[in-house]
This record gives C-alpha cells, structure tokens and sequence, in this order.
C-alpha cells in the first residue's frame, strides 16, 4: 500500500520508548495537534498523524465529503501500518470523530498496537437532527450525496480556551460545511461503534471525556464504554470540560493522564 502523501512524522527527542498515532476529529487537521505532538515527543515518543480525507490539506475538490466511512477507516489503518515500521509499541489516540474512526478500525480487523485512547468520541451526537431533517437527509442522499450543509459547530462550543478559539476562526484549513453522505456515513458508524462492540479488539483502553461537553452525548460515552466487553479499560469524565479536552485550559493535566496511561501498558508489557 502506499504511503499516504498527507501523513506526517514527529521524531521523540530522545531514545524512542513508543509510536502515538493520533486521528483528529471532524472538520479539522492534524496541524491543530502540533502542542500534543511535541508533548510526546519531548517524553520519547514519536507521532504519526495525517489529515482525513475531505479535510485539511486532503481536502481536494470535495471539503467535508466522503463517499464512505470506509475511506477512514482504511487510511487510519495505513497509518498504523506505517507507525509499525518504527519497531516500537504502537499507540492509537482518536478525538472525537477520530475517536469513532478508531473504534470502527478495531471492531473490524487486529492490529499489532500496544494500546488506544479516545478523546471525547463521536459515538452519539448530544444535539441530534430531528426526525423530519433526518428522513430529509436520507432522500437527498440518494439523490445528491455531495451536497454540502452547515454543521452547526463553532469553535466555542468546542473548547473554553480562547487562544486556540481564536486561531480555529483564523485558520483556513477548518472547514464548516459536510456534506450529506458524509453526515450519514457517521450516523451509520456511530450506529455500528454499539451493534459491533462485541468485536473490539482486546487491547488496554482509556477513554478520556469532557464532562460538559457540547457536541458529543457524554452519556452515551460512558455506555459505550460499559457495554465494551473488554477487561483492560479505564473511563475519565473531566468535570466541567468542553469537547477538545486537549486544547482546554487544563490540557497539560490531560496529557499527564494520557501519558500515565501510556507508561503503564509499557511498564505492563515488559513483566510478561
């Protein structure tokens, strides 16, 4: 397979003690992780991240398109193929949409990964469309998939931190529109993430999740993560955070958990 032209590598600045692959979210890219990824590489670990297909510099002639959620999947899993070439312990870290994304991934194939962290996955919307939109949707779908929509998500609903608000409002690669199959390509895999729960890969898990989130049903998240038949999996809900639990005012708290975590599974891996 070849390398994804999009996919990007952060070198750790000292002897390397593991890989984080990291998927951003919707409507974004990975150049928004540019703080987590020197975070990493200043502890010893080196990052692999790209942008997602119809977003960021992979935007091409479709923003906010896809033709089916299986074009992420795909990719992020080239992504840890790619990782795997380092010869270390591979780590998954998904947020939000990439949170749902790596879910999908490991309830449809195993991978060699050593763990996975989610950030405040998309598995339910906590605003969802009513029904007569929803049925809308489905119509047009068939007829005109491509047609783009506005999302409704600004970038202070996302976090409480204003410097990264400001520059989200600056930043030309953000995109606010999808289109219609891709609205109902999630609402298909957020479905999937419960039906097939029963699939996930057994691997060590944390989930992280912003306690007063406003895009993503945090309820929902916390189902998710019970019904989730693995024994190895801790859930954080983060009082008072807002979705981007990584760019909140407390970000460097959420790093430390993240890398404790981390740490751990490693320090695991080396009693067997």
């Amino acid at each position: 397979m070849a390398v994804d032209p999009f996919l990007k590598k952060y070198q750790a600045k000292s002897l390397a003690k593991g890989v984080v692959v990291i998927v951003h979210g919707a409507m974004e890219h990975q150049g928004r992780y540019q703080w987590l990824a020197e975070k990493w590489n200043a502890k010893g670990y080196h990052v692999v991240m790209g942008d997602l297909v119809g977003q960021g510099e992979n935007r091409g002639e479709k923003p906010g398109h896809i033709d089916s959620f299986q074009q992420y999947i795909q990719q992020v899993s080239s992504w840890v193929d790619e990782a795997n070439r380092y010869g270390l312990p591979v780590f998954l870290l998904g947020h939000s949409m990439g949170g749902l994304i790596v879910i999908r991934v490991l309830e449809l194939s195993t991978l060699p990964i050593a763990g996975v962290l989610l950030s405040s996955p998309c598995v339910a919307l906590a605003h969802k469309p009513s029904l007569p939109l929803d049925l809308i949707s489905r119509a047009i779908n068939r007829v005109k998939p491509d047609l783009l929509i506005e999302s409704g998500i600004t970038p202070t609903l996302a976090t409480r931190n204003q410097a990264v608000i400001t520059a989200d409002q600056q930043d030309d690669l953000m995109i606010s529109k999808v289109s219609v199959r891709w609205y109902r390509e999630l609402t298909n895999a957020m479905g999937l993430a419960f039906e097939q729960i029963t699939r996930f890969m057994p691997v060590p898990l944390l989930v992280m999740q912003g306690g007063n989130d406003l895009i993503v049903d945090q309820v929902a998240v916390g189902n998710w993560v019970k019904a989730c038949p693995i024994t190895d999996k801790a859930f954080c809900l983060l009082p008072g955070y807002y979705h981007e639990i990584f760019n909140e005012p407390e970000r460097e708290t959420v790093f430390i958990q993240a890398l404790a975590f981390v740490e751990v599974v490693l320090q695991k891996r080396e009693l067997l």
